[in-house]
């Protein structure tokens, strides 16, 4: 006999759950959960939480808090900082196999929803990785009052004097210093 290779480090099998009746539900602790992410982001901090399975009358209700942290660059001073964020799941999952009668499940009803697999097992790591993936901060910052880059020599504004001399003006352009406009003429 040989055994399923299993897809992913985070799969719960739901059989007793769905055995069930509605209203029924277990509570699945996430410990130290460490997961590849999508587009480029990496963990800083495992995964942490919980998530609850509900059985419904279609299926289960899967709803979670988890918390996490991701590895990032300050928008600003282009400095590594870890941005912690606190995600919230509230997905429902369907089988994919009807549990009287062991056939098939037409899906074409609902495309879109999170569907068990043929042995009743429910894979929560799309799940939470799609969740951490919204969750990311679209311009992370290493503190809310970071002052960013100097825009003359580069270096950051918060370390060190960035008192640097004007640059020298193209003298053909030298006349425009001279130039005032008067608020009262400019209104005309």
């Amino acid at each position: 006999m040989t055994r399923r290779e299993r897809t992913s480090a985070f799969e719960v099998n739901v059989a007793g759950l769905l055995g069930e009746g509605p209203g029924s539900h277990r509570d699945v602790a996430v410990h130290d959960l460490v997961l590849p992410l999508d587009d480029g982001l990496v963990l800083g901090r495992p995964v942490e939480g919980s998530i609850r399975l509900a059985r419904t009358n279609r299926g289960l209700l899967v709803t979670g808090r988890l918390a996490a942290s991701l590895a990032e660059t300050c928008s600003r001073c282009l400095r590594d900082v870890e941005v912690p964020i606190e995600v919230e799941i509230d997905e429902e999952a369907l089988p994919s196999i009807d549990l009287t009668s062991g056939l098939p499940v037409d899906t074409s009803a609902d495309p879109e929803v999170v569907r068990l697999s043929d042995h009743h097992e429910l894979d929560l790591e799309p799940l939470v990785r799609e969740a951490i993936s919204l969750a990311e901060p679209i311009a992370p910052l290493c503190r809310p009052d970071c002052p960013g880059l100097c825009a003359v020599c580069g270096g950051e504004l918060a370390v060190g004097d960035h008192d640097h001399p004007d640059a020298p003006i193209d003298p053909r352009l030298e006349v425009l210093r001279g130039l005032r406009v008067d608020a009262d003429d400019a209104t005309g």
